[in-house]
């Protein structure tokens, strides 16, 4: 069970945080052992990006701050882990280590779920607010399991959110880049409605945070604050990016290029799920397999030609 300091500023090591990340930099450094595997500057940049910003969300000063003191600092620290953290983590991890973690079927149509728009947002919305609520930020503050399950959580959500932008696992999502830039302007306000109730809230809402004024901010006006910062920083990040992909892809087609490239990696996904999908059919009894069989085969990509093992026009 995890103590409020009279400090908000006391220092605390947060060793599960730390431990998190030397093993996630542990396992990255360990899939590059062998020569063919390698990795770009770029995607060097963002995974090192990704571990810094995961380390200044989850330990001192603001995973205090944010436990046991104010509201906006768990808004900033929840923003960080759904908006910075998993963009940078899925730019920064190469494709082919994608590939082989999605390659079991599971995870493979788990991956094809998750990257559906109208799901990615039902699942963002449910864990933004499910982590907001009373009860649950009175948990946090009193259990350091919990703070650590709901940083899971929303870090997932996160990895969520992106998957339909950044589509890191081949043969998941064709949607075309204003559809893309529109989902993210949906993420940007479906989610977040809980920061409406903290603008016009007259009295605090969550009791860990109303026990007084920290750094000469009363709980009230912490209130108020943590919903302008939540709705204006999502906002910002996503509508940002939204624009960046549709000036990237304007860009691209006036080079003549495809701006939404089918890859070798996609042609393959797609081969293994119809290979998967016969040998299912073949342990079928013989009255089933025509259906099933008949259900199977890849999906048309618009005549498109496979390009190389370069990442999609994203954000």
């Amino acid at each position: 069970m995890g103590a409020a300091s009279a400090d908000p500023l006391a220092f605390a090591l947060h060793p599960a945080a730390w431990v998190g990340v030397v093993a996630c930099c542990t396992l990255f450094v360990w899939w590059l052992r062998r020569p063919e595997r390698t990795v770009t500057p770029a995607e060097a940049r963002a995974f090192v990006g990704a571990m810094v910003v995961l380390l200044a969300a989850t330990t001192w000063p603001l995973a205090g701050l944010a436990a046991h003191h104010l509201l906006v600092a768990l808004v900033v620290q929840r923003l960080l882990l759904l908006l910075a953290v998993p963009p940078l983590l899925l730019r920064g991890l190469p494709r082919p280590l994608v590939s082989a973690l999605t390659r079991p079927a599971p995870l493979d149509a788990l991956a094809r779920v998750c990257s559906r728009p109208v799901a990615a947002v039902a699942v963002v919305t449910v864990i933004a607010a499910g982590t907001l609520n009373v009860p649950a930020v009175v948990l946090q503050a009193h259990s350091a399991v919990a703070r650590g399950a709901f940083d899971l959580l929303v870090l997932g959500a996160g990895l969520v959110l992106w998957m339909p932008v950044l589509r890191p696992v081949p043969a998941t999502g064709t949607a075309s880049h204003l559809a893309r830039a529109g989902y993210l302007v949906i993420q940007s306000i479906v989610p977040s409605f809980l920061s409406v109730v903290w603008i016009f809230a007259r009295h605090p809402l969550y009791p860990p945070y109303a026990r007084g004024r920290t750094f000469r901010l009363g709980p009230l006006a912490d209130q108020e604050l943590s919903g302008f910062v939540a709705k204006l920083g999502t906002i910002f990040v996503l509508w940002a990016v939204a624009f960046a992909i549709v000036l990237r892809a304007e860009r691209v087609a006036e080079r003549g290029e495809d701006p939404e490239p089918l890859m070798w990696s996609d042609v393959e996904r797609e081969l293994e799920r119809v290979a998967r999908r016969e040998r299912q059919a073949a342990t079928r009894p013989p009255g089933d397999r025509q259906g099933g069989l008949r259900s199977g085969g890849p999906r048309r990509h618009g005549g498109r030609r496979p390009s190389g093992g370069s990442r999609p026009s994203g954000g």
